[in-house]
C-alpha cells in the first residue's frame, strides 16, 4: 500500500483499490499551499474529531469526490445536515468491515466540538486491518493506558501518532505510546503547522532512534510505500 501526506494530521492510503483519507486541514495550512485537492483520490474519509484542523476540507472534497465519510454518530450527523449524506457512524469499541478492510474506533484523550461550537462526540482513534497489516491512526490524543489494550490484542505494524506537544502528545510521550502499542515504526503528525506545535525534528528522530524504533516525519505532498 501507499501513503501520501498531506500536512498536519492529513494522510492518504492507497490500497489496490480504494483510497482513504483522514482528517483533511489542507487549504488553510500554510505548509500544504502546494496540494491541490482535485488530486487527491478519496472514497472513504475517516475523522477522528470535530475540530477544525482536522475536518476543514470535508466539504470541498466531497464537492470533488463520492466517498463515504466514516466517524462518530455526531460527526457523520453533522455533515448529513450539511449534505453529505453518504456516511457510516461508529462509537468506541465497535467495528465494521468495509469493502476495503476492517475499521475498529477506539479511544482517544482530547477534546472534540465544531467550528460553530457544538457538540462534536467524544475524540476516536482507528485501528485498520487492510491488505494483512494493522495499522493504528491515533487521531488528537494524549498517552494513555488504553494504548496498552492496542499492543496485547493488535500490535500495529505502523502506527500514525502525534509528536507536537501542547495540544496532544508530544514526542517524548510518542515514544512511550510506541512502547504500549507494541510498534517499531511510528508515522509522525500534529506537529510544526503552527507555532504552538513546532518541534526540533532532528532531536524527535533521533530520541526514537536510541530506543531501536523509527519516528518517520514525511514531506507534505510525497508518497511512501508500506
Amino acid at each position: 500500500m501507499e501513503i501520501t501526506y498531506y500536512g498536519h494530521s492529513c494522510f492518504q492510503i492507497q490500497t489496490n483499490e480504494k483510497s482513504i483519507v483522514f482528517d483533511p486541514f489542507i487549504q488553510a495550512n500554510a505548509l500544504a499551499s502546494e496540494v491541490n485537492l482535485a488530486e487527491i483520490a478519496c472514497n472513504y474519509m475517516l475523522i477522528s474529531h470535530a475540530h477544525e484542523d482536522h475536518i476543514a476540507d470535508v466539504e470541498p472534497l466531497s464537492k470533488l469526490h463520492d466517498f463515504t465519510l466514516v466517524s462518530n454518530y455526531e460527526i457523520v450527523s453533522w455533515f448529513a445536515k450539511k449534505g453529505i449524506e453518504k456516511g457510516h457512524p461508529m462509537n468506541h469499541g465497535g467495528h465494521w468491515n468495509f469493502d476495503f478492510g476492517k475499521v475498529k474506533y477506539v479511544n482517544a484523550v482530547h477534546s472534540s466540538s465544531f467550528p460553530d461550537g457544538s457538540y462534536g462526540g467524544n475524540p476516536g482513534g482507528f485501528l485498520l486491518e487492510i491488505e494483512g497489516k494493522h495499522i493504528y491512526y491515533a487521531g488528537d490524543t494524549a498517552l494513555h493506558q488504553d494504548m496498552k489494550l492496542i499492543g496485547s490484542s493488535f500490535a500495529p505494524d505502523f502506527a500514525f501518532l502525534p509528536i507536537g506537544d501542547n495540544f496532544t502528545m508530544g514526542y517524548e510521550d510518542a515514544l512511550i505510546a510506541a512502547d504500549f502499542i507494541q510498534c517499531e515504526h511510528i508515522i509522525g503528525m500534529h506537529y510544526d503547522t503552527f507555532p504552538y506545535i513546532e518541534i526540533k525534528k532532528e532531536t524527535a528522530v533521533n530520541a526514537f532512534a536510541n530506543k531501536g524504533k523509527e519516528l518517520i516525519l514525511m514531506e507534505i505532498g510525497k508518497t511512501t510505500t508500506f
